[in-house]
């Protein structure tokens, strides 16, 4: 009996993304494995993305108010027909195998329902030196965490269609983490594996402000998304250790006032901030050397105290309005 493989729809949500969305869609068309179809969703881009998706073989969807990727998502689920779902953020492009290495861990793992991949160190695009940093840390929590997971990671990502007709789809409030937030409703239900087989290039921040700001606005979701949270800690890609030492270097300056104006207090928690996570410590040095690894870690700590500063001011805006987070009753259902 002929035996025919499953079929992929290919979503890619994007806004603004006229830089990078053609590297995005060539890759998706030199998959090894053939795609039954590409929707690329516009969320209200004002640049050239339109004209873009128009020059390859895809279906496009266009909004015309921004609202943020958990409703292009969406859209995209409704309008897709594959059994199975491919997701790639337009700002990723895929490594040839990425598609056929991620069908052959559900294949080969029956209870597995989801396969998201990981960044490669080389960039899509080089645009300096805070887009290498990003890359490096993003490479290695995700490499640090390969294996079985609770969390799901949609920047490249191979799920099964019926995990959100039983689910449901993607929280709409969120502008951020609505893909953990997806990932914990699906629970022990759904075997989840992040592996280091499904790769792609990504254009990351490259930008010190904008990353910073970034930064501080996503982590506002962090505490609302982890007390909504029914099972164990997904992934996080920062430790404690790194976080609670990090806060410590400018909380300790006034005791520069007590050491003849001499920061030591705070230096010493510098050094104990790059020690915290002695594996991140390695790889940096190992991958990029000793130069880049003092750079590394002077943006990683002030990335540090942007997600520490928006985690605080998030878990403040939950607690003075508990709708601040997540739904927790996404029940809407897709259709075939």
């Amino acid at each position: 009996m002929l035996v025919m493989p499953p079929t992929v729809s290919v979503i890619v949500p994007t806004h603004n993304s006229a830089k990078t969305l053609g590297a995005c869609l060539e890759a998706i068309h030199r998959q090894r494995h053939p795609v039954t179809e590409v929707i690329v969703v516009d969320d209200a881009s004002t640049d050239d993305t339109r004209a873009i998706a128009q020059r390859f073989p895809c279906r496009l969807l266009v909004t015309d108010q921004n609202a943020g990727p958990a409703a292009a998502r969406n859209r995209g689920i409704r309008a897709s027909t594959g059994e199975l779902l491919f997701f790639l953020d337009s700002d990723c492009a895929p490594e040839p195998d990425a598609l056929s290495n991620a069908l052959a861990i559900l294949r080969d793992q029956p209870d597995v329902a989801c396969v998201h991949g990981i960044y490669a160190l080389e960039p899509l695009i080089d645009d300096g030196p805070v887009e290498a940093y990003r890359l490096t840390h993003g490479h290695y929590w995700r490499l640090r965490n390969v294996g079985r997971v609770r969390t799901t990671l949609f920047a490249i990502c191979l799920i099964r269609r019926e995990v959100f007709t039983s689910v449901g789809l993607f929280d709409e409030k969120l502008r951020a983490s609505e893909d953990v937030e997806l990932g914990d409703r699906m629970g022990d239900r759904y075997g989840i594996v992040l592996t280091d087989t499904v790769v792609c290039r990504h254009d990351d921040d490259s930008r010190l402000g904008a990353l910073l700001r970034k930064q501080f606005r996503r982590s506002q979701l962090l505490i609302p998304v982890a007390l909504a949270e029914r099972g164990p800690a997904g992934i996080r890609a920062n430790t404690a250790a790194g976080l609670l030492t990090a806060a410590m270097v400018p909380a300790a300056l006034p005791s520069a006032l007590f050491t003849g104006g001499w920061p030591v207090l705070s230096l010493l928690f510098v050094v104990l901030f790059m020690a915290a996570e002695p594996g991140l410590l390695r790889f940096v040095l190992r991958q990029r050397g000793p130069a880049f690894t003092l750079f590394f870690f002077a943006v990683h700590l002030l990335v540090q105290l942007a997600v520490v500063t928006g985690a605080v001011v998030g878990g403040l805006r939950h607690l003075a309005d508990r709708d601040f987070g997540p739904t927790r009753a996404t029940t809407a259902k897709t259709s075939r």
